[in-house]
């Protein structure tokens, strides 16, 4: 069964927010895990693509944009993928930016959602909480103090 992680952020700024991403894909990379990064916001997912880059000074997080109706096929040597769309059959660690429950959540092995204090994203948070619990998923809470801008 998926074990959902909620990482509650102490902030309304959506750079902490995507900072956070980027800190919580490097190390899942560095783990060994297939990442699979989900917004259903296209400007979010391209803001998120140039972080990939430059969060941290010396260093990036090897990543590929895949179209939303891309049809991936496993074959990507990319740790990391992004996209609004469905994710390749090799992931098997999902960030969730979207506003909903993502309809293949339940294929990886874990789901991190990341939550911050602005009222539509924290409302949204609640809403997949009450989903997944509902549901009898294995949930855990993580509060998280607003990082700095740097890497």
């Amino acid at each position: 069964m998926t074990r959902i992680d909620f990482y509650v952020l102490a902030s309304t700024l959506v750079d902490y927010r995507l900072l956070l991403v980027c800190r919580l894909a490097e190390k899942a990379v560095g783990q060994g895990r297939r990442v699979f990064l989900h917004a259903d916001d296209e400007g979010l997912l391209r803001t998120l693509d140039d972080r990939l880059w430059d969060f941290r000074a010396n260093s990036f997080v090897a990543h590929r944009w895949l179209a939303a109706d891309a049809m991936p096929d496993g074959a990507d040597s990319d740790p990391v993928q992004l996209s609004s769309g469905a994710p390749a059959p090799d992931r098997d660690l999902l960030i969730n930016l979207a506003t909903e429950v993502p309809p293949f959540f339940s294929r990886f092995e874990r789901t991190l959602e990341i939550v911050d204090e602005s009222e539509a994203v924290r409302e949204a948070g609640r809403a997949r909480y009450r989903y997944y619990r509902h549901r009898g998923y294995p949930l855990k809470h993580h509060a998280v103090p607003a990082p700095t801008l740097r890497g």
